[in-house]
This record gives structure tokens, sequence and C-alpha cells, in this order.
């Protein structure tokens, strides 16, 4: 079981952020990433690295998994997302992230990094690489006036490597 929970900005330090996801879109519509070891998709973003801030990773992770050159970042949320192995387990730890949301402008020509391509979409996503995490900061995004993919399938441009 997971739970996600949403938070403001003020309530969680910095320093305990260890992930940043991008709620990113494009003139075509919203950016989606495919890992090349996954068959499924994703919003970008990872891991903060030591010695980043928050918004130095969501950069470096839009950077990295979409190829995105000329972007405006804007903070959303804080998200954290806890688990449960089972019904008599107890609750783990929560793991803090925030979420992002970008507008891009423009893209490099190629990927270098382990996203194998992108997807560009104005649909929602029928097969997400964390089913239990990213419709819920696709919800939490709408719910703060963010607009956000229409839950459908995919509908893609070709766009690096697709």
């Amino acid at each position: 079981m997971v739970e996600v929970r949403f938070y403001e900005q003020d309530q969680i330090r910095d320093e305990c952020l260890k992930f940043a996801v991008i709620l990113a879109r494009t003139a075509g519509g919203w950016v989606l990433c495919k890992h090349r070891q996954r068959d499924t998709w994703e919003l970008p973003g990872g891991h903060r690295e030591a010695g980043e801030t928050i918004l130095e990773a969501a950069k470096r992770e839009l950077r990295e998994e979409t190829g995105a050159v000329d972007f405006t970042l804007t903070p959303l949320c804080v998200y954290a997302v806890r688990n449960k192995t089972g019904e008599k387990e107890a609750w783990g730890e929560e793991s803090f992230g925030m979420l992002y949301t970008a507008d891009i402008r423009s893209f490099e020509k190629e990927l270098h990094s382990e996203i194998e391509k992108i997807r560009i979409t104005d649909q929602g996503v029928p097969n997400w690489t964390y089913p239990l995490i990213q419709p819920r900061l696709l919800e939490e995004a709408h719910r703060r006036g963010y607009p956000v993919p229409r839950p459908s399938s995919p509908s893609s441009a070709p766009q690096n490597g697709q």
C-alpha cells in the first residue's frame, strides 16, 4: 500500500526534500518520459544529489530526462510518500519531494540519459511507472488549479527518438 500526502512549501524543511518531480508542458502538450529499462511512462524527475538545492535538482532532472533547454520552473507543492507492506504492518516513514510545473520552450535534438524517449501528449497515461503515485500528483495539481492531461490513452507527437 502507498499513501501520498501533500503539504505547502513552508511546512517541510528544504533539507528533507529528496525528490523533484516535474509536470512539464510544451506547445504540443504534456511531456512524459520512458526509461530505457521500462515499458511504462513517467513524469520527469528524480533524486536530489549531494550539495544540490531541490530547485537545482529539478532543473538538472528536467534537462537530463527531457532534453529541455529553455524552460520556466515553478514550485507547486511538497508531496510525501510512505509505504505499508501489509495490512498488519505499520506505515513507513514519509519520503518528501517537491512537485514543480514547467513550461518548456525548446529541446535538444537528442537525449543523453537513461531516458529512451519522451512523448508529448494531450492525453493521460494508462501505463504509469508509479501508478499509485503519479496520478495522485496530477490530481493534486488539478486541485490547485493547474491544468493536467485528460485521463485517456496517450496520443503522441514524435520527439527524441520516438
